[in-house]
């Protein structure tokens, strides 16, 4: 099958749509299908050969962080080039109703078009407000998912029409083995992983529990892999503990996955905002002890707290019990990590491109009978 897939953010930034894309495509490549993506991207940002660049993209405030999108002449002509010398069996778009590259896509396109809704925002007005603009896009998708039932929700509110849900993927066997990172050994390590400066992360949230459990635990170190404001985040540290906070900046993917296995606890204080937790399904592939906020997504996703221990959103103080907590028993960081490890083979890249892979077959069947009735 020929598949074109579109990726609305840039990819030179690492983003949960883009590693979803990244991950979909190369599974789908393993499976002997053709496989084109294109995305905006910076003038000399490496690419895979898979990827077209339509151009570098504009960071646009959205849904609670900074969205870098493309859309214009320009980008428009390049999505129509590539649709046309493409002639995919099923185009596939992510995120149509933000104004980028997808919304280009389906205007210009014919024939089956799959779309995949990643967003969750109880509030996310501006889908509501542009609704009329975008329909003449939207009417033309023939097959719907939603990686979550938070996204499925947002789906139904603000734009109309259901989705089947697919969650999304992770590639369990590159998170399972590792070295934790050199100095990483030894001692009692939380981390964490996201961009910094990103309000809805929720890194303040675990910065000031890491502040209530230090003078308390003197082996106790921080280690934050991410971009941001090095310099704002230690800011909210007393200084007397700033040197037990470790800034890796952006890491490569190798120590990313390094990252996890050097934690005793890694930690996702996000605040909302979220449609699933990729972060999460990584961290459970690796087998670390997870704590996280119990916003919705997070819930589902750790099962209810069976595959990770939950507290409370936004609130430090019971960050740092639930830590303290589990940092003081081997025992129930052990179990944590075993239903973990077992629990995040559902997410997998070999269940969840099969599972995208029906949904491509069911639309390219469809738009055929529809062509031979129409003849």
């Amino acid at each position: 099958m020929r598949i074109g897939i579109v990726c609305p953010y840039t990819w030179d930034v690492p983003g949960g749509v883009q590693a979803h894309v990244r991950d979909l495509a190369e599974a789908l490549i393993e499976e002997g299908h053709q496989v084109s993506v294109i995305a905006p991207a910076s003038e000399n940002a490496p690419l895979p050969a898979y990827v077209t660049s339509v151009g570098r993209a504009v960071p646009v405030p959205f849904n609670g962080s900074v969205a870098r999108l493309s859309f214009g002449f320009l980008s428009a002509n390049r999505v129509r080039r590539w649709v046309r010398e493409g002639r995919f069996d099923v185009l596939h778009v992510h995120e149509p109703a933000v104004p980028s590259v997808g919304l280009l896509a389906c205007w210009v396109a014919k024939g089956p078009i799959v779309a995949t809704f990643h967003t969750s925002h109880e509030r996310y007005r501006s889908l509501s407000v542009t609704t009329p603009v975008l329909m003449s896009a939207l009417e033309k998708i023939s097959g719907r998912i939603a990686v979550s039932d938070a996204a499925r929700k947002t789906l139904v509110e603000f734009v109309g029409g259901d989705a089947v849900l697919i969650p999304n993927g992770v590639a369990v066997g590159r998170y399972t083995h590792a070295e934790p990172l050199p100095g990483w050994d030894e001692g009692e390590v939380i981390g964490f992983l996201g961009r910094m400066d990103e309000p809805r992360k929720g890194l303040p949230v675990l910065l000031d529990a890491f502040a209530e459990l230090a003078p308390h635990r003197p082996g106790l170190r921080l280690l934050v892999a991410g971009p941001g404001d090095e310099q704002e985040a230690l800011a909210r540290v007393p200084a007397a503990f700033r040197d037990r906070v470790v800034l890796l900046g952006m890491v490569s993917e190798e120590d990313k996955v390094r990252a996890y296995h050097s934690v005793d606890v890694f930690c996702a204080p996000n605040l909302g905002g979220e449609s699933f937790g990729i972060v999460l399904t990584e961290a459970m592939s690796a087998g670390a002890a997870i704590l996280a906020s119990d916003i919705p997504a997070f819930r589902r996703v750790l099962d209810d707290g069976r595959a990770g221990a939950l507290f409370e959103t936004g609130d430090a103080a019971s960050l740092a019990r639930e830590a303290a907590a589990l940092l003081d028993d081997p025992g129930r960081r052990a179990e944590l990590s075993a239903e973990a490890s077992r629990a995040v083979w559902k997410y997998d890249w070999s269940t969840v491109a099969r599972d995208v892979l029906r949904v491509y077959e069911t639309v390219a069947s469809t738009a055929g009978v529809e062509e031979d009735d129409n003849r």
